[in-house]
């Protein structure tokens, strides 16, 4: 099948990377990128939230603009808008022109996973077909996999806006690509689905709450605790408002009337659940490494793309027993034991840790964990929609909407569960630091008499109760993340045992 559709193959593998490499690119690069634009934490989360949004209502529309431009022109036009925000950002030196060129980027390739997808389908059914979502799934595993070394390696020796140049550079190829096959004709006029400004209105208000709400739930949480779930709910509640409109609406824009049955109600759950796990492990494990375990920041980024590698050995394995062996019990089981045994690794960690012996391997069954549900999930959840492209698309899309909300909702729930242990633990050893307490006088005095030997007295003792509470500060986000992999734990097995019970995900 390859010799035959090399291209379009090669193309799928391509676009998909794309998305997962500017996605962990973006937000591993983070901290780097934040200080040379001169943003804030909040600020740059806003930034993201946005260009979230402008992803929901792009996939939204991803199949109405494809059958009025054509396949060739829709991709080609998307890739141009996403190098033209690309070139924005790797120009700027603001926050405003960052945020400019991550809307132009939301605008152009906040489809791109969904068109690569759906690219599937124009495979013959069969074997064939099988091997295109091997080209997909190959995609996702190298995209997520590289994206953390590439970012530490090009900000480490060379600058962030490299991040930029890589994807201009992946994105201009894929556009060569397209020419070579991507049909050019628009849809009939009656086949084409239709939509209303008012409706997408209401998606673009009601998405942007939901994200703006789980933006701002990391700074407003425990100060404006009812207003923000009172937000929260309402913004909610628009959203569900949208697609009630669409499941009931004579001419809708995502036919969910023809495509919500318990297997796909299912499958995006599953989705669901694999992506907030995805983005609350994004946020912890960095400052984990770094803030726990004192680990430097380019180091961080090559142990996790060594540990990421799991998603492509995972897939690897997966690719060669599924046209066998397709019942998706077995992979449940793995993935979620995956999710447990990576997380107990790392709750039962201490400050001695060796990066090698206790560290990479609870990185690596983490990436296992992610292909393994991400990759069930794809067999199974669209078995009834696959026949018809136009209903597959439009499940698809309403996969990747779902995905949105919940990576952001994963990576709001962490942050606020971090912000409130990493308090509670430093109270807990805070309170020995005493002018009184014979043990902090002891320690303050030791270091003090080191830094002496470099600085004048006074300087020496402030360094020294700087570097205690350095400490300190260092062991609470410790225990934090402890504490959040020991729940995580939990929530895997619950997971399992749930999957093991379950009916509907059959053979």
């Amino acid at each position: 099948m390859f010799k035959k559709h090399p291209i379009l193959l090669i193309t799928i593998t391509l676009l998909c990377s794309v998305e997962f490499l500017q996605t962990g690119m973006i937000a591993f690069a983070a901290a780097p990128i934040r200080g040379e634009i001169e943003a804030s934490p909040e600020e740059y989360s806003l930034v993201a939230a946005l260009y979230a949004c402008l992803a929901v209502i792009v996939i939204s529309k991803q199949r109405w603009l494809t059958e009025r431009l054509g396949w060739r022109n829709y991709l080609l036009s998307s890739i141009a808008i996403f190098i033209a925000g690309s070139v924005v950002c790797s120009c700027t030196t603001s926050l405003m022109g960052f945020t400019i060129g991550r809307v132009i980027m939301a605008v152009g390739g906040g489809a791109f996973m969904t068109s690569a997808r759906v690219m599937v389908h124009m495979l013959p059914p069969g074997p064939g077909r099988f091997t295109g979502v091997k080209a997909f799934a190959t995609g996702l595993a190298l995209g997520t996999t590289l994206a953390p070394v590439l970012a530490s390696l090009v900000v480490a020796y060379s600058t962030w806006q490299a991040i930029f140049w890589i994807l201009i550079a992946m994105t201009i190829l894929v556009a060569f690509l397209s020419l070579r096959f991507l049909p050019n004709d628009p849809h009939p006029v009656e086949d084409r689905t239709s939509t209303s400004v008012g409706r997408i209105l209401l998606l673009a208000l009601s998405s942007f709450s939901v994200l703006y709400v789980l933006q701002r739930s990391y700074y407003d949480f425990y100060d404006e605790t009812t207003i923000v779930v009172v937000f929260g709910l309402l913004s909610a509640f628009a959203m569900a408002s949208f697609f009630l409109i669409e499941r009931k609406h004579p001419s809708p824009l995502l036919k969910i009337h023809e495509i919500v049955n318990q297997r796909y109600l299912f499958g995006i759950a599953l989705y669901c659940f694999s992506y907030l796990i995805l983005g609350a492990n994004n946020y912890v494990l960095p400052n984990f490494l770094q803030s726990g375990l004192g680990y430097s920041w380019e180091t961080v980024g090559h142990y996790q793309s060594l540990g990421l590698f799991g998603t492509l050995v995972a897939w690897l394995i997966m690719a060669q027993i599924l046209p066998k062996y397709p019942a998706p019990k077995k992979f449940f089981i793995a993935g979620f034991l995956s999710l447990i045994a990576f997380s107990y690794l790392l709750s039962i960690i201490t400050p001695s840790a060796e990066l090698w012996a206790n560290i990479l391997p609870a990185l690596f069954l983490n990436g296992c964990f992610v292909m393994l549900l991400l990759a069930t999930a794809a067999t199974q959840t669209f078995r009834d929609v696959g026949h018809d492209d136009a209903l597959f698309t439009n499940a698809q899309q309403i996969k990747n909407m779902a995905g949105q909300i919940a990576t952001a909702t994963g990576t709001a729930l962490a942050t606020i569960f971090m912000q409130w242990r990493s308090t509670v633990q430093y109270d807990a050893l805070n309170v020995r630091l005493k002018s009184d307490d014979p043990a902090f006088l002891q320690y303050t005095h030791q270091l003090g008499h080191f830094f002496s030997q470099s600085y004048e007295s006074a300087k020496a003792a402030q360094m020294a109760i700087a570097q205690v509470s350095q400490t300190i500060s260092a062991q609470s986000s410790l225990m934090a993340s402890i504490e959040y992999f020991t729940v995580i734990t939990v929530i895997g097995c619950l997971a399992l045992a749930f999957s093991l019970v379950q009916k509907v995900f059959r053979p």
